[in-house]
């Protein structure tokens, strides 16, 4: 069954049945109804490609992600896709990597499939040396491109993130006012995120004119054990008394190297995380966490979007603010 089935059974033109399965208000609603009828009756799907030639829509978002498997990620998709679903968009997602050349494929072949705007997942999509960010830039002139936890200064483009640097700084600041002298700062790489991050640990230290030591930050992208030895290497030569995390993962790691040493959690040893995820609750004690909004960040992006489509105003960056979720590896 095709449109042309439709227009004859219906004994209109393929114009009109056009019309109705676009909403076009120049059809009598008598008409509007015996078509809708057929299609009902006979289970009659429209083409969202055919309809895209006619509305400049398929109403569907590309998603690209570095990595789906990372539960961060995973979890701003499902929160994405709920969010287009129930505005009736469809979603297409592509997990790039983390290479820039693969990622600038993807970007065209979703550019390719006609989608009505792109949502970039993740601050790793924003690179430091700013000429590897004009593929971005390129395709925001071609549909509105929408980021999560990054920011780029572009036409056409806008962020919604949390401040990162805030939430680090004020959980470095709450190990230092219970009474932890030594903190480490651990995050997982030089992403647009993970900078913010450093600086807000930088700026915890600074405010209590602390002169920090190179082996204070360490930028760490392995597994929760091969983080844990790692910690117990570097605890050689710096012995740290506290860890902040820019990720709930490595704050595990943080987690079993301080019952490696056999340290009391938290009286001798404090550990704060990052993105209150699932894996925060997956230890004893449970982890206290940074909870940087994902859910509100990912609403206000879909929000953002129909606002887009609908020709409303939409700032270029958009902030949230990170709260501490106080468990048992805090005082």
């Amino acid at each position: 069954m095709n449109i042309y089935d439709i227009s004859k059974k219906a004994g209109v033109s393929i114009a009109t049945v056009s019309r109705v399965i676009n909403g076009s208000e120049n059809v009598s609603e008598k008409t509007r109804e015996k078509v809708l009828a057929i299609m009902k009756e006979t289970g009659y799907t429209p083409n969202v490609f055919a309809r895209g030639l006619t509305n400049n829509t398929i109403q569907t978002i590309g998603l690209l992600c570095a990595d789906c498997s990372d539960h961060f990620l995973a979890t701003a998709i499902s929160y994405l896709e709920r969010g287009f679903r129930a505005n009736g968009y469809d979603c297409i997602l592509c997990c790039t990597g983390y290479e820039l050349a693969v990622r600038q494929k993807y970007l065209q072949l979703i550019l390719s499939k006609k989608v009505d705007a792109i949502v970039l997942v993740g601050s790793t999509f924003i690179e430091n040396h700013l000429p590897d960010n004009q593929y971005l830039i390129d395709a925001a002139l071609q549909v509105p491109v929408f980021c999560i936890n990054g920011f780029l200064d572009a036409e056409n483009f806008y962020c919604t993130l949390c401040n990162d640097a805030e939430a680090i700084k004020s959980a470095a600041m709450k190990l230092f006012d219970d009474g932890f002298q030594k903190p480490l700062f651990l995050y997982r790489s030089a992403s647009y995120s993970g900078e913010q991050k450093k600086l807000g640990f930088l700026s915890a230290l600074e405010s209590r004119k602390y002169k920090p030591v190179p082996e204070q930050i360490l930028c760490v992208n392995t597994s929760i054990d091969e983080t844990k030895a790692a910690l117990l290497n570097l605890y050689r030569r710096f012995p740290f008394d506290c860890v902040v995390a820019g990720d709930d993962e490595l704050a595990v790691a943080a987690h079993k190297f301080a019952k490696a040493k056999g340290f009391s959690i938290p009286d001798d040893f404090s550990i704060i995380g990052y993105n209150n995820t699932k894996v925060s609750v997956c230890c004893e004690p449970e982890l206290s966490t940074m909870d940087n909004q994902l859910e509100e960040i990912c609403s206000n992006t879909v929000k953002n979007v129909m606002k887009i489509f609908n020709q409303e105003t939409v700032p270029g960056k958009t902030m949230v603010s990170a709260q501490l979720i106080k468990r048992g590896t805090t005082k």
